[in-house]
């Protein structure tokens, strides 16, 4: 079953996010619901939400930089994986089927060309192209776990760690 998650966000960059009930079976009718905290979606709906966000951002950002008539942008993303598939094959294959899709509506007095535009600039928002585009990933223990809920700059720490790890793999 889908993720699904909404963002609209208007020229004040006011948002609101909506998400479709991930109980409900679509023959029960899943119905958009207003998200009030974050631990109101999963984690497939935070990643949906920032790349909805991050795109109505960037949209508004430029069309107040550009005279565009942007009143409102509506980002419908949904994730969708199909368990049953992957597992068919899952001792063989490494990799799964997953796949975001995006549908973004812009409301104002807009022209063809303005909305074409538009369209093109929603795919540089920085959280698409992490996705499109991949991104590296580490995960590694922390070396002293104790430390971290003493330290007041988390930059300072995570900095002193890879330097420490660093360190470690040249000895």
């Amino acid at each position: 079953m889908a993720e699904v998650v909404v963002v609209r966000q208007n020229a004040q960059f006011e948002t609101k996010f909506l998400s479709a009930d991930t109980e409900a079976s679509e023959a029960e009718g899943r119905q958009l619901r207003p998200v009030h905290a974050l631990h109101d979606l999963t984690p497939y709906g935070m990643l949906l939400a920032a790349l909805g966000s991050c795109t109505a951002i960037l949209l508004h950002s430029y069309a107040q930089n550009h005279e565009v008539n942007l009143q409102e942008v509506e980002i419908c993303a949904s994730y969708d994986r199909v368990f049953a598939q992957d597992c068919e094959k899952c001792e063989e294959e490494g990799k799964y089927t997953e796949r975001i899709n995006a549908e973004v509506a812009f409301v104002g007095d807009l022209t063809a060309a303005e909305r074409n535009k538009l369209s093109l600039i929603s795919k540089h928002c920085p959280v698409h192209k992490i996705l499109h585009e991949g991104l590296e990933t580490e995960f590694r223990q922390a070396l002293d776990p104790a430390q971290l809920h003493v330290r007041q700059d988390v930059g300072t720490a995570c900095a002193a760690a890879r330097a420490q790890t660093r360190q470690q793999s040249n000895d």
